[in-house]
């Protein structure tokens, strides 16, 4: 019987499209907090608005670094959260990603909030429609 994979099989994957990042990025994309968890805490859902828990895949919780000044009180680190079990179900759903392909895109979207990215800077760097 096949095994799903665990929430550490997830960080693996999404470390790996953190290293192949392009250079310009990846320096600033490793200093962002990365959680994997089954799935987004009860407070978060509630201040999104969220009742089903499968609706969220992942989530940046910090300062753009577009917004982000020198004045700025430290509020601890910027995070990259992943939910497991939704990106799980996503791709059983979708049937034609690979898990990796499905956690790169999650995190890529993730990092655009992070970076301020434009949907085009996002096409660049993840080829998903492609």
């Amino acid at each position: 019987m096949a095994r799903a994979p665990s929430q550490s099989e997830i960080e693996r994957l999404a470390r790996r499209a953190l290293d192949e990042l392009p250079e310009a990025f990846r320096p600033a994309a490793r200093e962002v907090a990365l959680r994997v968890e089954d799935f987004a805490p009860d407070w978060m859902l509630d201040e999104m608005g969220i009742e089903n828990p499968f609706e969220l895949t992942g989530l940046y919780d910090g300062i753009p670094m577009t917004e982000k000044s020198v004045l700025d009180q430290p509020q601890g680190p910027d995070t990259i959260w992943l939910f497991r079990r939704p990106i799980l179900d996503e791709w059983a759903d979708r049937g034609n990603v690979t898990l990796e392909d499905l956690v790169r895109h999650v995190l890529v979207h993730e990092l655009a909030h992070h970076f301020g990215w434009s949907d085009a800077d996002i096409a660049a760097i993840d080829r998903w429609w492609e």
